[in-house]
This record gives C-alpha cells, structure tokens and sequence, in this order.
C-alpha cells in the first residue's frame, strides 16, 4: 500500500511539472514573434491616431473628389481701353470752339454731336456757294433770252455759243462750291437752305464716329483748333468700353506656352468674387530688358462697365487642356519636416492612417492628388494638423 501511494505521489509531482512546462512555453510563444512582424506592427501603429467619439467630432471627413485642374500660368498686369474702339475726335478744319455740348465721362452715341467751332474756311465755302448759284441764275437767264432772239434772228449764232459756254462753265463752278461745302458735312437739304436764304453760317459742328463713353475732354469755348497740333488737335476722345483690354506682364520662360487665343481668367482688386473671361489677342514681339518680361494682351468683355482703366488685375493664362485628378481641400493636406505632403485616410471616422502623397496643382481652394488617393477615399480635412501634431507627440 505504501508502495503504491509512493508512485501515485511521484506521478503527481511530474504532471504538475509538465503542466507548469508547457504554461511558459505558451505564455514565451505569446510574447515573442518574428523580429519584421514586430518592426511592422510597431510602423503602423506609429502612422495611425485613434480618436475617441468625442475626440472625433472635433474632426471633419470628407471623400475625395475628381476635379479638372487646368494647366495655367498667373501673371500680373492692368485694365486699358481697347485702342482699337478709341477715337480721338477733332476738328478738320481750323476754327474757334464755339461750343462744348458733352462732359467727360458722358454715354454717346454715334453720330451725336460733341462741339462746335466758328470756321472761317465754311465761310469762305458757303460765300463761294452763294456767289456761284447767282452767276449759274444769270448764265441761264441770259441763255434763255439769246435762245428766244435766234428763234427771231435777233442776235448772231456766236452770241448763242457764248452764251451756252458761260452757262456750262457757271454751272460746274456751282457744281465744285456745293461740293466743298458737302465736305464739312453738310446735307443737300442744308446746302438748298443756303442758297435759298443767301446767309452764311460759319459753325460747324463735330459729331461722335462711334457710340461709347467720352472718356477724356480738352475743348472748351474760346480754344483755336487747329488740326494736328496737341492738345487741340483731339479736343475730345471716346471709346467703346464694352469690350477692355487687360495687359499682362509675363516672364520671358513662360512664352513658350503662350498662345493665342488661349483662354484667360482675370480677377480684378476691387471684385475679388467675380472673374472676367478673356481670350488672348496679342503677343509682344519684345522682351523688357529691365524686367525680363512680355506684354500679352487680351480682350475681355465689359457688359456691366465694371473694369475701368489702370485697375489691377491678375491675369490667369490657360496653357493647356485640363487635367482631371483626384482633389480635396487645401487644410486636408499636411506639409511634414521633411517637406513630404500627408494626408489622413479614415473608414469608420476614428481610426485616422497617415499616408504620403505626391501633390500638384492649386486651384479653386483645392489641392491636385497626383499619387496617394483615389476618388472616394475618405480623408481628415478640418483637424488634419491636430492629428499630425498628436502622431509626432506620441513618438516622443
């Protein structure tokens, strides 16, 4: 009996040992595991910040899009009037201003009149008028008669002769009078109207070639134009504003992309909110030496007369074909030590991974994704640099 209670305590004691054995084996199994598997384990946990649901509602998700981001170039510049539609009005005639009938700043349409002037060459015209019309009358009355004494044989075939060559020579002298004075503008119906009242009228007035906007006046009654001389030679100036022309300065490594009729998007100081579209119409065939730079110009339209001369603007040149890329708001991407561009990817809105992305363009508040995302793809935006400063805290 003893014997066996002997054996039954040894068996005892061993199971208990291999119990105990077996127990550190799992337990060392549990602890330990491949030296990569760890490293891994330990970088992704280093990439990752685990918000509380509290925590989480200081942070805004949103899904990444697919936008066209145009390849464009920005350069500085200003609003002028389109020279093309401006027209400096004068006088052809010397003369007197006599009278000013517009202000600058004044909406006028085309054929309205802008000043007049006391010319003494209309005067000269008009008398030559009159005087021709009353040698043409006599001529013909003295035709008349020598006509009705041929019929009688009252008077010789040479005095007929003579008397129908002054006639004709009357009549192209007041023929070349109404003519000269049809060149200062005046009608048939103002030219009969002379003749008729035999009274000379020297004013003369000068009317708009083109509707627009008087946009600068240097006449005033009493001031000699004189054509070409300044400031008189253009007493009045206008333009058609409908249409403006924005001049852009543009460095010289740029040109090469550069072309015309290529899209432009202008936004002017005094309304940051409103853009104005354009078309690029010319190209300068010189380089500023002094600052390294092209004009370009374009036309834009001006429908509400918003832009005015001199304003500043930059100009947005469109130099090729959009590009549709993944996109999300610019605070949704973080710019590290090391100069590399993360963002923070999320499926359930509390676990946030860290990943590095290639980025490109900015445009509109959004930044071009050109690797590290796909459309879809739910990132941090508001709170992406809180979550930045908590991974760097925690690898402290």
């Amino acid at each position: 009996m003893l014997k066996n209670k002997l054996i039954l305590i040894l068996a005892g004691i061993a199971l208990v040992v291999l119990i105990a054995r077996a127990f550190v084996w799992i337990s060392k199994a549990e602890n330990e595991q491949p030296t990569g598997e760890a490293e891994q384990s330990q970088s992704l946990e280093a990439n990752v910040v685990i918000l509380s649901g509290r925590q989480a509602k200081a942070i805004k998700v949103e899904a990444v899009t697919l936008r066209a981001f145009s390849d464009q170039r920005e350069a500085v510049g200003y609003v002028d009037f389109d020279q093309d539609q401006t027209t400096p009005v004068f006088s052809p005639w010397a003369g007197r201003i006599s009278q000013v009938l517009v202000k600058a700043g004044d909406d006028v349409k085309k054929g309205q009149p802008l000043f007049a002037i006391d010319s003494p060459d209309l005067i000269e015209a008009e008398s030559a008028l009159i005087s021709t019309s009353g040698t043409l009358q006599l001529a013909a009355r003295t035709l008349e008669r020598i006509r009705k004494l041929i019929e009688i044989q009252g008077t010789a075939q040479k005095e007929l002769e003579q008397a129908i060559s002054d006639h004709q020579t009357a009549e192209a002298g007041f023929e070349a009078a109404r003519g000269a004075v049809r060149i200062f503008g005046k009608s048939e119906a103002d030219i009969d109207q002379i003749i008729s009242s035999r009274k000379t009228d020297g004013r003369l007035v000068i009317v708009s070639p083109l509707s627009g906007r008087v946009t600068a006046r240097n006449a005033a009654p009493g001031m000699f134009a004189q054509p070409g001389e300044a400031p008189a030679s253009a007493p009045i100036t206008v333009a058609d504003i409908s249409n403006m022309w924005m001049i852009a300065n543009v460095p010289e490594h740029l040109l090469p992309r550069i072309r015309l009729n290529a899209k432009v998007t202008v936004s002017i100081m005094a309304y940051p909110e409103q853009p104005f579209e354009g078309r690029v119409t010319n190209i300068g065939s010189a380089i500023n030496p002094n600052t390294r730079t092209v004009v370009v110009r374009s036309e834009i339209q001006n429908p509400g007369v918003e832009l005015l001369p001199q304003m500043l603007a930059t100009f947005v040149i469109h130099t090729g074909e959009p590009d549709h890329s993944p996109a999300l708001p610019l605070n949704g991407v973080v710019r590290q030590g090391d100069n590399t561009m993360v963002v923070f990817v999320t499926r359930d809105g509390l676990r946030f991974e860290r990943r590095i992305v290639k980025t490109g363009m900015t445009q509109n508040g959004m930044q071009q994704i050109l690797d590290g995302l796909s459309p879809g793809e739910k990132v941090a935006t508001d709170g992406a640099l809180f979550l930045s400063g908590a991974l760097t805290l925690s690898a402290r």
